[in-house]
């Protein structure tokens, strides 16, 4: 079915009475209600998923993937629809790289959970000894989503474990719920009974998931602190995990780099979904030489970047989606100017404003220990540090204890490379940031978490390796 617009999908996900409210960031207006459920929904909601899982992995690869590929359709059947829900739940723009962003990397890679062949792999075969490995499925997933984008992290989450032949108990966040409702209500006029299941509750479903006997294995993407909760509780299970956590990622602009060329690709890096985004360029170090040149550039694209409310087509950067995030953001900038760190732009949001709106910052002769520059700010400031050369900028960059991405930004390609190797980060780019790609695997180093996602890693992860001798 296509739903004319995002008012009709959400009156087929929305309880007939009560529920909580869902507000738009941006106005504060009523989005829709989400029903309150709890651990004994959940307890239901695994039941059936397993209980469907020896039948949707009978099905077979090639059933499977035709499935997901007719999802895929169904996602693109309802485009608009989603996107415009989004934008109103989650605050993004619909244009830029945002809502409609979002929904299209949503499609894309469902589509490409369908695109690899997971054959098993002849290991030994010497004339004497046979041996291959095999990948099974695990049995039910539990997939715990963020805010920030919701519907594409899900499908991260929910597309690699169906392929594989695992069945899914999604929990989405409690800020955006009817994002990740729509987008299951969708997908599932196309899926079999009971391989998907959601269940919209709080922390109390959190942790009954990520504790829960018939739960094989948790996908995860969110804070580090989270994480180590869900850690905790899986132990006793001992259930496989992909966690995909905090980052305050680095990006280190060499001298021979222009300025002018890769301004508008370092703003985006930092600022894309208004800076809610674990693998955005938090942090950028520059050095003396041109240190000045780069902050004048980067300074004039932010100034030509509109901000507001995201069913507005003129906009590309929207509000921060809670009031919590805009706390944390507005302490961290307000800790660097108190500091003596000079404002480029931004740092003085409007008061009384309708809506979570923080102002673009760029941030500059900062202390490299200041709490804007060590801490995740996860929002619109950017704090640009100063440096020497590159070593000071590597070592910098590896001081913390997170690495989930870095870049590197330079005219001359071996040396940024060079560079590229020093870093200590799941994933390091050459003039871009933050450019994820279905086919190329992605997961954070140290303590920004563990595990693969995405492309033929990706699904492997999703399976539990079994090795045939004979």
């Amino acid at each position: 079915m296509a739903y004319a617009n995002a008012q009709e999908l959400l009156e087929a996900i929305q309880p007939a009475n009560g529920g909580t409210e869902i507000l738009d960031p941006a106005t504060g207006e009523l989005v829709g209600r989400v029903a309150e459920q709890n651990a004994a929904d959940l307890d239901a909601a695994v039941a059936a998923a397993k209980a469907a899982q020896p039948a949707w992995d009978a099905l077979g690869h090639a059933e499977r993937k035709r499935l997901l590929n007719a999802a895929a359709d169904q996602i693109e059947a309802n485009a608009e629809a989603l996107a415009e829900l989004l934008s109103r739940e989650q605050g993004k723009p619909l244009n830029g790289p945002n809502a409609r962003f979002e929904v299209g990397g949503a499609v894309a890679w469902l589509r490409a959970a369908t695109a690899y062949e997971v054959d098993p792999e002849v290991v030994v075969d010497d004339g004497e000894t046979y041996a291959a490995k095999h990948y099974r499925a695990l049995g039910v997933v539990g997939a715990i989503g963020p805010w920030n984008w919701p519907m594409m992290i899900s499908i991260w989450q929910l597309a690699p474990s169906l392929r594989m032949g695992n069945t899914v108990v999604m929990k989405p966040s409690e800020y955006t719920p009817l994002s990740v409702l729509a987008l299951v209500h969708v997908l599932n006029e196309v899926l079999p009974a009971d391989v998907l299941k959601i269940v919209a509750g709080g922390r109390e479903v959190g942790e009954k998931l990520s504790s829960h006997p018939d739960i094989a294995k948790i996908m995860f993407t969110g804070s580090t602190r989270a994480g180590k909760a869900i850690i905790r509780s899986s132990a006793d299970t001992v259930k496989r995990l992909t966690m995909e956590l905090g980052g305050n990622d680095a990006g280190i602009v060499l001298e021979d780099a222009d300025p002018q060329a890769i301004a508008e690709d370092l703003f985006w890096g930092a600022f894309i979904n208004t800076g809610q985004t674990c693998a955005a360029l938090k942090r950028l170090y520059v050095p003396e030489s041109i240190y000045d040149a780069v902050c004048e550039a980067l300074t004039a694209v932010a100034k030509a970047m509109p901000m507001g409310p995201g069913l507005d087509e003129n906009n590309v950067l929207g509000p921060l989606q809670n009031k919590a995030q805009y706390d944390i953001v507005a302490d961290l900038v307000n800790d660097a100017v108190a500091s003596g760190a000079k404002v480029l732009l931004g740092a003085n949001p409007e008061e009384n404003a309708t809506g979570y709106f923080y102002p673009t910052t760029l941030i500059a002769d900062i202390d490299p220990g200041n709490r804007l520059v060590t801490e995740e700010q996860f929002g619109p400031a950017l704090p640009i540090i100063k440096v020497k050369d590159s070593a000071e900028a590597i070592r910098h960059a590896n001081a913390l204890e997170v690495g989930l991405g870095a870049s590197v930004w330079s005219s001359n390609r071996e040396k940024a490379l060079g560079v590229a190797a020093q870093i200590q980060a799941g994933t390091v780019w050459i003039n871009s940031h933050g450019t994820i790609d279905p086919r190329i695997p992605f997961g954070g180093a140290k303590q920004s978490g563990y595990g693969l996602e995405f492309g033929l890693d990706g699904l492997k992860a999703l399976a539990q390796p079994q090795i045939i001798k004979g």
